[in-house]
């Protein structure tokens, strides 16, 4: 089932699918089809701290590790399919100043619906990370980023023969202007379904 208070909260935080800069990262046509539930375990105490729909987590000390995704079939109908996982920050490098939208944060393929478990990078032929996971990183200074997790269906026969180098490298100003929506329509990726959060830095206050 899809979360249905999803697009009224990306409208009210100004994430407006099809939307000026946003028309890179959600199209206007995105009709979620599941829910995406996102959840990071804390170190050192291992709490779990879930991405839900535009609340605040904190960077080192809940964002540092990879999340562990999951997610209900279409439908309900369990099918053969795959999906890929982007996580992306719209505010890079500040949000008065996004010249740097979308840094890529992390991009994972081969994941498979009802499946909660966080990514190991052994590039086997199911699951692989395309994209190692680089935490948030909003300074002191900074107001706090949004940061979107967005679940695309894979192609039929999924995207096997999809390269670390055909999203983008990992080295830091590599993550830069990174564009999901296109990148999207380049391999047949079709958007069912997101979460998203605001991360700040750790001492960060109003």
């Amino acid at each position: 089932m899809a979360e249905p208070s999803l697009l009224p909260s990306l409208a009210a935080a100004g994430l407006v699918p099809g939307a000026g800069l946003l028309a890179d990262l959600i199209p206007a046509t995105f009709a979620p089809t599941t829910r995406l539930d996102v959840v990071f375990a804390s170190p050192p105490s291992g709490e779990a701290a879930a991405v839900d729909l535009g609340a605040t987590l904190f960077r080192s000390r809940q964002c540092a590790r990879p999340p562990r995704v999951s997610f209900a079939p279409e439908g309900g109908d369990p099918g053969p399919a795959t999906y890929l996982l982007v996580m992306a920050d719209p505010d890079a490098p500040t949000p008065d100043d996004p010249k740097f939208a979308f840094w890529r944060h992390y991009v994972v393929r081969g994941l498979r619906a009802a499946a909660a478990a966080a990514v190991d990078d052994d590039d086997d032929d199911e699951t692989q990370v395309l994209t190692e996971y680089l935490g948030p990183g909003p300074k002191e200074d900074s107001k706090p980023h949004c940061y979107l997790s967005l679940l695309y269906r894979e192609p039929p026969g999924g995207l096997r023969g999809l390269a670390r180098a055909d999203v983008g490298g990992d080295a830091f100003v590599e993550r830069r202007s990174f564009a999901p929506a296109a990148f999207a329509a380049r391999h047949g990726l079709v958007l069912v379904a997101a979460n998203w959060m605001r991360c700040a830095a750790d001492r960060w206050t109003e």
